[in-house]
């Protein structure tokens, strides 16, 4: 049996509770954020999201690799990816960039909805998901 066969299922299951701590701290951050906590900037917390997400990525592209997954093949997976970087991009703004409570609390449900959309997208591998979700 060879290494990747032998490795898939555990680096499978890593990379999904690894989404699942990311997600799970950066909703605790915010919730604190919006209650106007300052817990959530301090530098341990930081270094642990930082960790948790360089360790995310390591293994996705793992999987990615290898399964042999091509993002103009595979659809998918480019959508998700995308998914991923607006993710990152609305939680910013979420956790420190918005200027309003109300500006972070939005942009707080639309991180959530893009992470449902990831999720989506992960357990089905169907582009088309998120089209029959919203409609």
């Amino acid at each position: 049996m060879s290494l990747i066969a032998t490795h898939y299922l555990l680096l499978k299951h890593m990379h999904v509770a690894l989404a699942a701590l990311s997600v799970s701290l950066f909703v605790a951050r915010v919730l604190g954020v919006l209650g106007g906590a300052r817990w959530p900037h301090r530098p341990v917390l930081r270094v642990a999201s930082v960790a948790i997400d360089t360790l995310l990525v390591a293994a996705g592209g793992t999987l990615w690799w290898w399964l042999a997954l091509d993002p103009q093949r595979d659809r998918w997976l480019l959508i998700k990816l995308l998914l991923v970087v607006a993710y990152i991009g609305v939680g910013s703004v979420a956790m420190k960039r918005a200027r309003t409570r109300a500006g972070r609390a939005a942009a707080f449900g639309a991180a959530l909805l893009l992470v449902g959309g990831v999720v989506a997208l992960a357990l089905t591998r169907d582009a088309g998901v998120l089209v029959r979700w919203s409609g």
